[in-house]
């Protein structure tokens, strides 16, 4: 079921298996996507890393990641863009700079529990019932559940990753700090260049980062360029050469070198794998 916006606004709910891999088909710009899994044992690779989904569990995704399915028993999904929900400067918890989706550097999943499951329940049948009707309030409404659902997911998800041990105020700089990463990742390097964007110092981030974070803010860059360098290995015909100069490297050696230590490999071995 879809529905489209005058103003470009889009919004799709489906339900997919391993036989209709709409998933990995079909895209569209600026697009968000909840997978929420209605059986056990789903196996799919998001950017190259292997995950296992159970049931009533959801991952969230962007348009960048890249997506191989090797069996959805079945899923619902719910995709929708920017311009529907979420524009690109909606500064809050449940928008598109929220805890869900701050860009490639984590893969955000939610266990739904028992107590919660009857409320994404109605929400995904009360998105059904909206998509057929045919009225000026409908965009409203159908961007009302899509809040709903995404203030469910991120309360769920902030309790997961102990996000009510940190003030909120830190948890927003951390938030734009991801999403500036997503932003930059390619001309900016270095954690003072995102502390001088934040008005903060380095070792303030760092701080913030060593309370809600197993990994420091400057591997949080490192592991954005890695995630580019990957995808541009796999899916594009590019260089190494071309690939280390977009990915903001002086030259091939210091990529190289950069690729190694992360990956095992050299980047010329990882392409042709």
């Amino acid at each position: 079921m879809i529905f489209k916006g005058p103003l470009n606004e889009y919004l799709l709910i489906k339900e997919i298996n391993s036989n209709g891999c709409y998933l990995q088909n079909e895209t569209f710009e600026n697009s968000l996507t909840f997978l929420w899994f209605d059986k056990e044992s789903n196996f799919i690779s998001v950017d190259g890393v292997d995950y296992t989904f159970h049931k009533n569990q959801i991952v969230c995704l962007t348009e960048l990641h890249k997506i191989d399915i090797t069996k959805v028993n079945n899923a619902k999904m719910i995709r929708f863009n920017r311009s529907f929900y979420c524009i690109i400067d909606h500064d809050k918890e449940v928008g598109c700079k929220g805890i869900l989706f701050f860009g490639a550097s984590q893969l955000p999943i939610i266990k739904i529990s028992e107590e919660e499951l009857e409320k994404f329940q109605i929400i995904w049948r009360m998105l059904e019932i909206e998509l057929e009707s045919n009225d000026h309030l409908q965009l409203e409404m159908l961007q009302s559940m899509i809040k709903r659902f995404v203030i469910l997911c991120t309360r769920i998800y902030k309790n997961q990753e102990n996000y009510s041990k940190i003030e909120h105020h830190s948890v927003d700089i951390i938030r734009e700090f991801n999403f500036l990463v997503e932003n930059h990742f390619k001309t900016k390097h270095t954690v003072a260049e995102y502390a001088d964007l934040l008005n903060k110092s380095p070792k303030t981030l760092s701080n913030l980062f060593s309370k809600l974070s197993s990994k420091p803010p400057l591997q949080y860059i490192q592991d954005r360029k890695m995630l580019e360098a990957k995808r541009l290995l796999k899916y594009t015909d590019k260089s190494i050469k071309e690939i280390a100069f977009e990915i903001g490297f002086e030259d091939i050696q210091t990529f190289s070198r950069f690729f190694k230590n992360y990956q095992g490999i050299s980047p010329t071995d990882f392409k042709v794998k």
